[in-house]
């Protein structure tokens, strides 16, 4: 027991020993925290402290780099996978609890769930007392049963018990045709998940059921998000060559197009960009801008060209998001943004069709929004009839799409609208 003993107090002194000597800066941490958890004003969590440690180490590397706490992962997984927890319904704005439509095959719509039905309460408690984010936590809580008072258009009140599930959010919006005469197709990308190449490829499919032949590809307002999914898109255009140069302490990394994925190549193109279209959204415009596989249409890109990569630490408790490399054009062009050069970093549109703040926001606010499924398109026009009122959203006057649509159709380009403030 005596050399138990002593071995164990070695162990002890040689542990402390090392930490002295090699981890003196996370003795300091340590230091820190005992002290503010002992003697600050007021009593803190320890799970707190380290969390908001961990943050002001990443956010010192740089603007991208970000320390996600257990508190911010769902958001963090939703932007990502495209998925998240909830019944899967577009809620009407400007009425609380009031469904605008349901999504197809989602929970709310194989629960019953129609057009226009307004939620009176949910697991007994009123809507009309709640928050809005209380109605929301319910109806994103954990997959356990949920129990719905619910009030028809035509005034008739049920019971409607339905299960949260993981459901699609979608990155790909506002597929339509814009020219069925001309075969002019229309989709807007909100943001790249592991999801966006089949959301993609199912809503062209969609579009050429009723003869696609050109494409208008919406940028506007994309931030980026996964890379892959940015890159597996321009391969659908550019059979052959690079797609991206990416740059690490490894070295540089060219990601090469698949022939056999190049399933839209040759298909006239216009792509629409604006000062808010950054990081893989720029990727993909660049790849296409480089390959000569489509026009690019309406402002200067944001310049974001680092990527960032995500690890789970802590047996999934937190996320770490690290920029671990940067990535060039196919023709090695720089794309991240400088303070101190920022004319030479972006994308830069090859027809410069600038908006004034006015049109940009209004343009936003509708690649915000949702389009609503052809499934629930006769219900909204028969509510919008029957009492006055506006619920699909139209998009607005945009002279950057108008300007797509003419080179699309070979027409006259007339760029001169409203002066700029």
């Amino acid at each position: 027991m005596l050399g138990v003993a002593l071995g164990l107090f070695s162990a002890l002194v040689v542990e402390r020993a090392v930490r002295f000597f090699f981890d003196r800066d996370l003795e300091l941490v340590r230091a820190v925290r005992d002290l503010t958890l002992d003697e600050f004003v007021r009593e803190v969590e320890r799970d707190e402290l380290i969390d908001d440690a961990l943050d002001g180490m990443l956010a010192g590397l740089d603007r991208y780099s970000h320390y996600y706490p257990p508190r911010e992962i769902a958001a963090l997984e939703r932007e990502t996978n495209g998925e998240f927890l909830g019944i899967g319904v577009v809620f009407r704005g400007d009425e609380p609890g009031q469904i605008l439509f349901p999504y197809p095959g989602s929970p709310a719509d194989k629960a019953g769930l129609r057009v226009g039905d307004r939620i009176l309460s949910a697991e007994g408690n009123p809507v009309s007392a709640m928050e809005p984010h209380h109605l929301q936590a319910l109806l994103h809580r954990e997959e356990t049963e949920l129990r719905l008072d619910v009030e028809g258009l035509e005034g008739a009140q049920r019971e409607v018990v339905l299960r949260p599930e993981v459901v699609l959010d979608p990155t790909v919006r506002h597929a339509r045709m814009l020219l069925a005469e001309s075969g002019i197709g229309y989709v807007a990308i909100r943001s790249f998940s592991h999801r966006t190449p089949q959301e993609f490829d199912d809503a062209v499919a969609g579009m050429k059921r009723t003869g696609l032949c050109a494409l208008v590809l919406d940028l506007r307002a994309d931030p980026g998000g996964i890379l892959d999914a940015a890159v597996a898109i321009a391969n659908r255009f550019v059979e052959r060559g690079a797609l991206v140069a990416t740059r690490s302490r490894d070295g540089t990394r060219v990601t090469e197009a698949k022939p056999a994925e190049a399933t839209l190549a040759g298909l006239p193109l216009v792509v629409l960009l604006d000062s808010s279209s950054a990081s893989a959204s720029e990727v993909l415009a660049a790849a296409l801008q480089d390959h000569a596989a489509a026009c690019l249409v309406g402002e200067p890109s944001f310049g974001k060209g680092t990527v960032q990569t995500l690890k789970h630490l802590g047996g999934e408790r937190a996320v770490v998001k690290l920029t671990t490399a940067s990535y060039c054009s196919p023709s090695l062009r720089r794309i991240e943004h400088t303070d101190d050069d920022a004319e030479h970093s972006g994308i830069a549109p090859d027809l410069f069709v600038p908006l004034s703040a006015a049109e940009r926001d209004e343009v936003h606010r509708f690649l915000f929004g949702y389009s609503p499924p052809e499934s629930a398109l006769e219900a909204l026009r028969a509510w919008e009839a029957r009492e006055g009122l506006d619920l699909i959203d139209e998009p607005p006057r945009d002279r950057q799409l108008d300007a797509a649509v003419v080179l699309l159709t070979g027409g006259a380009l007339d760029l001169h609208g409203d002066p700029l403030p």
